[in-house]
């Protein structure tokens, strides 16, 4: 039971890492360093979640995100250039 427990907390810590940039915290003060911890904490929870709502696995959500922030930065994109040329 506790190789179990110890392979899933492992998989829990691997996937905060990996997904919610806690590694790359730039913060040297200590409430900083807390903050973001625990901001990450919140995006794994969010990002379970998803996965849950969405049978997705962490790869596949993270590419339809991109893929969406993507198409919208490109229509904000056309936006600005028609509004451009017509100025």
């Amino acid at each position: 039971m506790w190789g179990s427990s110890s392979g899933r907390l492992t998989s829990i810590t691997k996937s905060i890492k990996q997904n919610t940039s806690l590694k790359k915290s730039p913060t040297k003060i200590v409430r900083s360093q807390r903050d973001h911890i625990f901001a990450s904490f919140i995006a794994y929870c969010k990002l379970e979640f998803l996965i849950v709502k969405t049978s997705l696995n962490h790869f596949a959500l993270e590419y339809r995100l991109i893929l969406k922030a993507n198409q919208m930065a490109y229509q904000e994109l056309q936006t600005l250039q028609k509004n451009f040329m017509s100025a």
